[in-house]
């Protein structure tokens, strides 16, 4: 199994900066992309940043300028550091993982989620 532990929510006030920290754990498993998702209460989750083993980064079009991931594959981390925060940026924000998992000679598809980390912008 794999495991993703979140860190670094918090409240700040807008225009504060928070980063947050995502680390994968386990066995037997080969990370390919990592990512940054959102969530209101009540409505879909939403992409925010995603980030490949070879470093190619996508981010959604709210938060290009400010927000950037950043990877460390040797540690299995994926970082967001977000900058020029707003109230709306208050979410549950989650990290994602996708690649494989390897049982033997199977190879299974990876889709990981963190539990949700908490980032409150105040105004």
């Amino acid at each position: 199994q794999v495991q993703l532990v979140e860190s670094g929510g918090g409240l700040v006030q807008a225009g504060g900066s928070l980063r947050l920290s995502c680390a994968a754990s386990g066995s037997d498993f080969r990370i390919n992309a990592m990512g940054w998702y959102r969530q209101a209460p009540g409505k879909q989750r939403e992409l925010v940043a995603t980030i490949t083993s070879g470093g190619t980064t996508n981010y959604a079009d709210s938060v290009k300028g400010r927000f950037t991931i950043s990877r460390d594959n040797a540690k299995n981390t994926v970082y967001l550091q977000m900058n020029s925060l707003k109230p709306e940026d208050t979410f549950v924000y989650y990290c994602n993982a996708q690649g494989v998992v390897v049982s033997g000679t199977l190879w299974f598809p990876l889709d990981a989620w963190g539990q949700g980390t908490l980032v409150t912008i105040s105004s």
